[in-house]
């Protein structure tokens, strides 16, 4: 796995809104543009992995989206939303000259990516779905499931505090530690740039777009659900997950049988962070996924 190299370009971008997001860009090739997840996280977790696509031949894009990272912080809430974002998607791909690359969206940034590829049709040479959901009330009961691996009195601690918005009492914190490692990376530790990428979270748009946590969904984006406009997708399409994911393979069957022609992957051995945890598997299967979609 090649070391996080300094981008071979980085471009500002300046938004409708008035506002600049930072884009990055590795290799030569067919254009992969990453969405990161969050929201409020710094692509660099995501981007740092994904650089063996350079080496199979593609050139990797990311960009810190608004909010995150080396992007302009603002602190209206009003921009906090997934339509928003979309928009952003749209206007960094123009910016960029990139008139139909490859996606890659992961956990919150295959939401993204859902969003621009109904709202924007035939803009893509094909979609990459990571550790997502189509459906987030779906999603949802699925979450509550995995809660109830920590045991009835610890989901009633949970549902205690939450009502009383105690998101940051040390049990609650606990159980939510807890599920994060079953959940989102089951790697003794954690690596480096998803560590320093969550030590940089911006926490508002997150709260304002899912709420408090990844088990928690009480924000503007709580009853979103895509899998009927996705049926109009004509694209080539990936959807991956982990066997142990957050987003389960539940949520990653329900997503790949409403997109015409969908592949799926499940990794036995990972959670929400396949790159990290099975690397080997996971760029196999992207990369010739991809490269097949190329032609």
């Amino acid at each position: 796995m090649p070391d996080f190299a300094a981008p071979d370009e980085t471009t500002r971008i300046k938004l409708d809104t008035g506002h600049e997001v930072v884009a990055y860009a590795w290799g030569e090739g067919e254009p992969v543009v990453l969405l990161s997840g969050g929201p409020g996280l710094p692509c660099r977790y995501l981007a740092e992995p994904h650089l063996r696509l350079v080496e199979q031949g593609f050139r990797v894009i990311s960009y810190d989206q608004l909010g995150t990272g080396a992007s302009h912080r603002p602190e209206d809430p009003k921009l906090w939303h997934v339509a928003r974002f979309a928009t952003e998607v749209d206007q960094v791909l123009k910016a960029l000259g990139l008139e139909k690359p490859h996606l890659l969206g992961h956990s919150w940034g295959g939401w993204l990516g859902m969003e621009f590829a109904v709202t924007c049709p035939g803009r893509l040479k094909s979609l990459t779905l990571a550790d997502t959901a189509g459906d987030i009330p779906h999603l949802v009961s699925e979450l509550n499931r995995l809660r109830g691996g920590l045991g009835i009195e610890t989901v009633r601690m949970m549902q205690r505090r939450e009502a009383l918005g105690q998101y940051e009492h040390p049990e609650y914190l606990a159980a939510i530690t807890l599920l994060n490692y079953r959940h989102m990376c089951r790697l003794d530790a954690w690596p480096e740039p998803m560590t320093a990428s969550v030590e940089d979270w911006n926490m508002a748009p997150y709260f304002e777009v899912q709420g408090p946590n990844e088990f928690h969904y009480i924000g503007n984006l709580s009853h979103w659900n895509r899998l009927e406009a996705l049926g109009g997708f004509d694209a080539p399409a990936l959807v991956l997950c982990g066997a142990h994911d957050e987003m389960t393979p539940a949520c990653a069957l329900r997503l790949a049988s409403a997109i015409p022609g969908a592949e799926i992957e499940v990794f036995p051995n990972s959670a929400h962070c396949p790159f990290y945890e099975e690397p080997e598997a996971y760029f196999a299967r992207v990369g010739g996924f991809l490269k097949a979609a190329a032609g």
